[in-house]
């Protein structure tokens, strides 16, 4: 059939026929070229779809991935095996820090006296410390030393004036018993702890003193405490900085304190120790440690530039030259965060401020000439780009995200030298110096792997110095608290406590690595999906709110 307009033949019009011939219009040309683009894709098309997609666009990049994984893996096995050699060759040789330095006790005889002892300050920073407060102020007060040659300062940044009334009253206290201990108090708290600790070295009495021991607020050293230290830094005129080995009120309270435990041991007992043993230098743990005032002062003091002013004045200082020793046997006892958003806002703390420190002091460290290529190399490769950068992305990107997305992935594998044994000897390797918490190890793996994300996320915050960069968040301490069962709560407000538990970010990742775990055990053959699943349900665990303990606010 033709269409014809003023009796001109137009063009001819294909739907027409339809109407005529039905079956000669499913045969028509139009129909069939209409038909295929209104087909639905078959299975197979969309298969090979997927094909190309995953061949071209994501196997390139998730090969890159897994090649900058694994160099990364590598690179932080070599790290960690070269300083559990180093541990462990101190330990069985004996060389303890006594035989490495001069150490002699302090004698006086009657015509000395007291003054055979240097004068000390004993900072007590402290913030809203209504748990501890007792405790540091107590042991700090019975540290075996003549009361003519020690300052015991307090410096209370407390906003809550009830907090700062009960403080003082304590102080007071001990001040009636002959105890030289000063309250101090800024009317604000620029700076935040470095603010604190600034400003107690500028009192008159503070510029008297030639060393000066930093205790945090749930810190009690035993009474011998400046007896064992103090000599290190009077016989060496090099050694800046004596570091005492932390110890723990509560390692038992619950798993996620017990993993704590086995990961600030490994700190100590090998990361400490073999910087200490191998280059005099270690990052001060901002507490249960003893300066040299004049250490201090040529360092230039105090700074409030990034969360971790104590890991920055400890470079600054080693840069000039100064030595520190850390001394295992001598054990100062502490809290360990038991609940997981106090253990999250410390580990957001010490890691955004470690990598933020990275990318302000490089320039100082390579420029620097008071120390040889050796310790430069050391400071940037192994203390900062390796441990406060690589340790924290690895872990995350290879056994949280790159495995799992190559079960999608057939054309990308990751050897098992990179998925078992790398890890697997990094596990062993962290338990070497502490083998009775072995049986825990599962535990720590999948926990770390979670904690995984936040310090990654921590690690780009401070590398980009963005976001979050400088907030300070005070480490809750719940000091005698911890022993007191809760009271039960009706169950309003134990809905009320589920809510407020949740966290979204390790949820999604459960579901994630979930699905992962479901598409490997269909359709993959390599076993990945026993690490995945685990791995699901420890995020899972996390998320809800059932790791470490809940403390109702």
């Amino acid at each position: 059939m033709q269409l014809c307009l003023n009796g001109s033949t137009i063009i001819p019009f294909p739907i027409m026929p339809w109407l005529d011939n039905p079956l000669e219009a499913l045969l028509s040309p139009s129909f069939h070229f209409l038909s295929r683009l209104l087909e639905i894709p078959s299975l197979t098309k969309i298969e090979e779809i997927w094909h190309i997609v995953r061949s071209n666009a994501m196997a390139p990049v998730l090969q890159l991935a897994v090649i900058t994984s694994l160099a990364m893996s590598v690179v932080l096995l070599i790290d960690i095996a070269s300083m559990g050699a180093i541990s462990l060759t101190v330990k069985f040789l004996g060389h303890r820090p006594e035989r490495r330095y001069k150490w002699e006790p302090i004698n006086s005889d009657l015509e000395q006296g007291s003054s055979a002892y240097p004068m000390v300050l004993v900072q007590i920073p402290m913030y809203n410390e209504k748990e501890v407060y007792k405790f540091s102020i107590g042991a700090a007060c019975g540290l075996s030393w003549p009361s003519d040659r020690i300052f015991i300062q307090v410096l209370d940044d407390s906003t809550d004036l009830t907090i700062k009334d009960l403080v003082q009253l304590e102080c007071q206290i001990w001040a009636s018993k002959g105890k030289s201990i000063v309250y101090e108090v800024r009317d604000n708290r620029k700076g935040y702890k470095a603010g604190a600790l600034k400003k107690g070295m500028e009192y008159s009495y503070a510029q008297k003193c030639d060393f000066v021991a930093i205790f945090d607020a749930d810190f009690q050293p035993e009474s011998d405490f400046l007896m064992k230290t103090i000599p290190f830094l009077m016989h060496n005129p090099k050694i800046g900085l004596v570091q005492a080995r932390w110890q723990f009120v509560n390692p038992n309270e619950c798993l996620m304190t017990r993993i704590q435990r086995m990961t600030l041991d490994y700190h100590f007992k090998v990361e400490q120790e073999a910087g200490s043993s191998l280059f005099g230098f270690f990052g001060f743990n901002g507490t249960a440690g003893v300066w040299r005032v004049s250490a201090i002062n040529e360092a230039g003091g105090w700074k409030d530039r990034t969360t971790v002013e104590d890991m920055d004045l400890a470079v600054r200082a080693s840069l000039k030259g100064w030595h520190f020793v850390f001394v295992g046997d001598v054990k100062v006892k502490s809290e360990l965060p038991s609940t997981l958003k106090a253990y999250r806002n410390q580990q957001h703390r010490w890691t955004c401020g470690a990598a933020n420190l990275f990318r302000k002091m490089s320039k100082e460290i390579v420029s620097t000439k008071d120390v040889s290529i050796w310790k430069k190399f050391y400071l940037l490769y192994s203390f900062f780009f390796v441990r406060k950068v690589v340790a924290h992305l690895v872990t995350f990107f290879l056994y949280c995200v790159v495995v799992p997305v190559s079960v999608f992935v057939p054309e990308v594998s990751v050897p098992i030298w990179g998925v078992a044994y790398i890890p697997t000897t990094i596990t062993l390797l962290n338990a070497i110096r502490n083998p009775r918490s072995i049986i825990f190890m599962p535990f720590w793996i999948l926990f770390e792997n979670v904690m995984s994300m936040h310090r990654m996320k921590a690690t780009l915050i401070g590398l980009f110095e963005t976001g979050r960069v400088n907030e300070w968040v005070v480490t809750e301490k719940l000091g005698e608290a911890i022993n007191i069962k809760p009271e039960p709560q009706i169950l309003e407000k134990d809905s009320f406590r589920l809510r407020d538990r949740i966290n979204l970010s390790e949820i999604g990742f459960a579901v994630f690595l979930f699905l992962c775990a479901c598409f490997d055990l269909i359709y993959g053959g390599n076993y990945y999906f026993v690490y995945i699943y685990l791995q699901s349900i420890a995020f899972l665990v996390v998320g809800l709110g059932y790791f470490g303990k809940f403390i109702a606010s």
